[in-house]
């Protein structure tokens, strides 16, 4: 992977463009928030759109494209189906496709959601000098799909799915009091510890991403995760979706220091779709 922790967003999403970059975003744009993706029919935004509204931990809204691509609150000049290294292709809820450009599967009638990501977070961990295990091992964050069940909405409904992050004890009490301050990147963890009590059988075959190493005296760490929508578009069969492949996000140009107040300030005026 290639070392892009002071780029510019603009210039990864050249980059990604021009098929320069297609490895997970883990640790690029440091001081950036970055997002999940999920592009649907209009016929099911709205559904979709109260899922998400009704399970904000997973799947934080940070910003709706309705008819086109193109952003404007998260990056103006981006866009979505050009700007992430690597797409699924979801039809009738089965992943058919996997691309670095999903101009071609576009269409008019398309809603897109950007949801937060907790890679968001990850820099204040770092800067607290708590290892991110992924980031050191270069490799793409663990998911797992979990016991918890998400409330539903309309066709909408699935397991709630997790990132996790091994750390010391005295680490995740830090990392918990950290990230409780960013409730629209997922926020602080939903569970410490044993595994098998949120339904993860087997912590070295995650669902998503890679394994990474748990040391002596760590214990897992699990944040509700963006890729929550994808078990939920399994379920729910839409005929067409895209969605980002996990851990390859779209990099916003807003701060991450920035984010929560200028989300605040936005849904003071949040209109549907």
């Amino acid at each position: 992977m290639g070392d892009y922790r002071t780029t510019k967003p603009e210039e990864i999403w050249k980059k990604i463009r021009d098929g320069e970059i297609t490895e997970p975003t883990a640790g690029m744009c440091g001081g950036y928030a970055q997002a999940n993706l999920v592009i649907l029919p209009k016929k099911y935004a709205e559904d979709f759109k109260k899922f998400a509204e009704r399970n904000p931990k997973p799947c934080p809204i940070l910003e709706i494209m309705d008819g086109s691509p193109l952003v404007h609150d998260m990056g103006e000049g981006a866009n979505i189906v050009t700007d992430i290294p690597r797409y699924f292709i979801y039809k009738n809820g089965v992943k058919v496709d996997e691309v670095t450009d999903a101009s071609e599967y576009w269409q008019d009638d398309f809603v897109g959601f950007l949801i937060g990501c907790s890679f968001s977070f990850e820099e204040a961990l770092l800067q607290a000098g708590i290892d991110v295990r992924h980031i050191s091992m270069g490799r793409n964050v663990p998911m797992y799909k979990t016991n918890i069940e998400c409330e539903k909405a309309g066709v909408f409904e699935g397991p709630l799915v997790c990132s996790m992050r091994p750390m010391t004890p005295e680490n995740a009490k830090k990392a918990a009091e950290i990230t409780e301050k960013f409730p629209n990147v997922h926020g602080g963890p939903v569970h410490m510890g044993d595994p098998e009590k949120i339904g993860i059988k087997d912590i070295d075959h995650p669902d998503y991403g890679d394994p990474v190493e748990i040391r002596e005296g760590e214990i897992p760490v699990f944040w509700a995760c963006g890729v929550t929508p994808q078990a939920a578009i399994e379920r729910a069969k839409p005929p067409i979706v895209i969605t980002h492949a996990p851990g390859h996000m779209f990099i916003t140009n807003v701060k991450n220091a920035e984010l929560n107040d200028y989300l605040e300030k936005k849904k003071q005026g949040t209109k549907s779709l």
